[in-house]
């Protein structure tokens, strides 16, 4: 299994629609195993991660009012992907490469009012 990247809109009834996936197909958020040995890992957390840390337990929906401090956290975390590939065992540029994927859709989410959708 994959975790994917989406953004999304809330239509009336509140329920997330998802937009067009970019044509170049980046949806990809990594691995399912990620979920805990990556974006849930205490590594991730120790650097002060708050809502990628969700995946270990659940699905992340960012909502619109937070897409700002979620970029925030993609980039700090992008400061650090080198050694979060070491650490994970994922090949060099692994984390840089699905931390662009995230921070594509958190840019779209923001261009449109969406929110962003890791599952």
């Amino acid at each position: 299994m994959t975790l994917l990247v989406h953004t999304f809109v809330r239509g009336r009834s509140g329920r997330p629609h998802l937009l067009d996936d970019p044509p170049d197909g980046s949806v990809m958020a990594g691995f399912e195993s990620c979920r805990t040995d990556l974006w849930g890992s205490e590594r991730v957390r120790a650097l002060g991660a708050r809502f990628l840390p969700e995946l270990a337990s659940c699905d992340l929906y960012v909502e619109p009012e937070d897409i700002e401090e979620f970029l925030d956290e993609c980039a700090l975390l992008r400061r650090y992907a080198a050694a979060l590939d070491a650490h994970c065992g994922y090949r060099e540029g692994y984390v840089a490469e699905r931390l662009a994927n995230i921070t594509a859709a958190a840019r779209r989410a923001q261009d449109v009012g969406g929110g962003v959708l890791v599952w």
